[in-house]
């Protein structure tokens, strides 16, 4: 294991440590109120952060290894995230919570298994989009990707 992938993996446990007391101390209240930012509630925005962290450890897998994601764009991406938004409108607290552990738990050893060598590796991950590093798809995909939309579910709660 690289110091390097180390740093990066405890990085986002730390990202996702915070994501975990957020979401656990909302209450029904919260979990219903509509995000102003993904135009979608508490608990939809919650789940898709959830969902999300295994598919980005693909992404970073598939990256690590020198290659692209092939014809991936970002209208793709709006839909699968409006369609998970339909499908997820009255997921539980309990769920998503179970989900974001179960994903972090993936990612991070998906991190942590790369090298130094494997995080300098880039391809394209959207069509379109400049090519990024493995490291760059943990700092900008994976950790940014909590920070964002647990960012939006505080501005919501007024956490």
């Amino acid at each position: 294991m690289s110091a390097r992938a180390e740093s990066l993996a405890k990085q986002f446990e730390a990202k996702a440590a915070e994501a975990t007391a957020i979401l656990g101390k909302l209450s029904d209240a919260d979990w219903k109120k509509m995000t102003e930012a993904e135009k979608w509630t508490v608990a939809v925005t919650a789940h898709h952060m959830a969902g999300a962290h295994e598919p980005i450890a693909g992404i970073l897998k598939t990256v690590a290894a020198g290659q692209s994601i092939p014809n991936f764009t970002m209208d793709m991406l709006h839909e699968a995230n409006a369609k998970h938004a339909r499908e997820y409108a009255g997921c539980t607290k309990a769920e998503t919570l179970a989900l974001h552990q179960k994903g972090v738990a993936t990612a991070a050893a998906a991190v942590r298994a790369l090298s130094d060598a494997e995080l300098d590796r880039s391809g394209t991950v959207l069509t379109g989009v400049p090519a990024m590093t493995a490291q760059q798809v943990v700092e900008g995909v994976l950790i940014n990707h909590i920070t964002e939309h647990l960012g939006s579910i505080r501005k919501t709660v007024g956490n």
